[in-house]
């Protein structure tokens, strides 16, 4: 692994940490979402990451980086729905409402949702720490090598 593979890594992870911000964004500017085009309430959505390999782009390999380890960033594999049945409240005034005045709403949790979107927000953070903390390396290596 060479320091310019790391910085492949930790993109992979911003790009992928951003989308899971988004979908809990979504969640929660949906949790009072009753209709939607596919009928029925807003379907909480939840975010599954997987490895994704990563490749010494051209300008690496020029550097000469031998791989001695495999080196896997991450990505969104898939973004599943919540399997969860929708919540059923009393409010016969409510447009949705069934013939016993119940309104389905999404299962969304607002607390579980911002500690979701706080842990997201954090390894973003970590990433961003990782990327200049590589830079830095790359900054010391050259001082090293032009001295």
């Amino acid at each position: 692994m060479n320091l310019f593979s790391l910085l492949d890594v930790s993109a992979s992870a911003l790009k992928a940490e951003r989308e899971r911000a988004e979908v809990v964004a979504s969640n929660l500017a949906n949790a009072e979402t009753t209709r939607t085009p596919a009928g029925g309430p807003y379907r909480r959505k939840e975010v599954v990451f997987g490895a994704a390999p990563v490749r010494d782009g051209d300008f690496a390999r020029t550097l000469g980086g031998l791989r001695d380890v495999p080196v896997e960033g991450v990505r969104i594999e898939r973004v599943i729905t919540d399997p969860a049945p929708p919540v059923r409240r009393y409010d016969p005034s409510h447009p949705d409402a069934d013939g016993q005045g119940y309104v389905a709403y999404p299962d969304i949790n607002p607390i579980e949702e911002m500690v979701d979107l706080m842990g997201a927000a954090r390894a973003y953070q970590l990433n961003v720490s990782a990327v200049q903390a590589t830079k830095q390396m790359i900054l010391q290596s050259l001082n090293i090598l032009t001295s």
